[in-house]
């Protein structure tokens, strides 16, 4: 099945237990990479790939976001008053047209299939994104927009992918690989987090994905898998044989801001990379003695 992809799912449910204590009172996709809250990264990039709407699967504790994309009448009057335009610019820029974001509530933390089953009345029976706001990727081209490029010719399950140290392959998805042509990749199977001796390949799934419907009637099973959780991974594999299921290599620079020394790393290339930063910058790290 392929068409065009409306509906974006960000899970945004979680704690940020390694950043505390900036995240005890602030959610952690809040946190700024730069001068920009990480999730307005993530809804930009959707928005770039022709998303109409966005579902945010949300926990307690997460207003902020929330109201991040609300209208704030008081802010917005009072930088029109004193002709700050730029200003209102930024502040109007992410303000959700009626009906556009939605918001449904992941009860427990049962893992990232749990919380993506969440959205399944949001999204209903038709193809859909999820954005995972941990993974920033540097490109001046979005990765969900080269997804979705993809995903017009080749359909089905379609997920970006890196090659990892093999070392690593235990804190990701692992694709099973059956035909390559170094950018396209298509699995034959998948295994959530499997021991490097026992990975089929090295080639791991990122936070991008465009998935069909058909993951929801996996996901109802409530199955769990690695680390005792419900996972998007096993559900996908499931569907591999009845769908074509493909990974994309991706072009940018991917920042994995669920550790902090990813997040310092984000924050670092995002100011090199703009035009307002990047002297200020490389000044910066020069008196540090790391400038390149």
């Amino acid at each position: 099945m392929t068409g065009t992809i409306r509906k974006a799912v960000l899970p945004v449910g979680g704690l940020g237990t390694r950043f505390l204590p900036a995240t005890k009172a602030i959610p952690k996709e809040m946190l700024p990479v730069v001068d920009k809250p990480l999730i307005q990264y993530g809804v930009e990039e959707a928005r770039a790939a022709g998303i109409e709407e966005i579902i945010f699967v949300t926990s307690r504790g997460k207003a902020a976001l929330e109201d991040h994309f609300d209208y704030h009448f008081e802010l917005m009057k009072t930088l029109e008053a004193r002709g700050k335009t730029a200003e209102l610019e930024l502040a109007s820029g992410m303000t959700a047209t009626a009906g556009k974001i939605s918001y449904t509530r992941q009860p427990e933390a049962l893992g990232l299939g749990h919380a993506v089953w969440c959205a399944r009345n949001l999204v209903g029976r038709e193809p859909f994104a999820v954005i995972l706001p941990d993974d920033l990727v540097l490109h001046p081209r979005g990765c969900l927009a080269q997804l979705v490029e993809a995903y017009e010719k080749v359909g089905g399950n379609l997920v970006a992918v890196e090659d990892v140290p093999r070392e690593h392959t235990n804190r990701y998805g692992i694709l099973d690989v059956v035909e390559d042509d170094g950018k396209l990749a298509k699995a034959k199977g998948l295994v959530e987090k499997p021991d490097p001796a026992e990975a089929p390949s090295t080639l791991s799934i990122i936070g991008r994905y465009i998935l069909q419907p058909e993951v929801f009637d996996e996901l109802d099973r409530q199955d769990k898998g690695a680390g005792g959780e419900i996972q998007l991974t096993d559900a996908m594999a499931r569907t591999i044989g009845d769908q074509p299921f493909h990974g994309l290599r991706f072009e940018g620079k991917r920042f994995d801001c669920g550790s902090k020394s990813g997040f310092l790393e984000a924050n670092i290339a995002y100011a090199l990379a703009r035009d307002d930063l990047a002297e200020a910058a490389r000044d910066i790290l020069k008196r540090y003695g790391t400038a390149t």
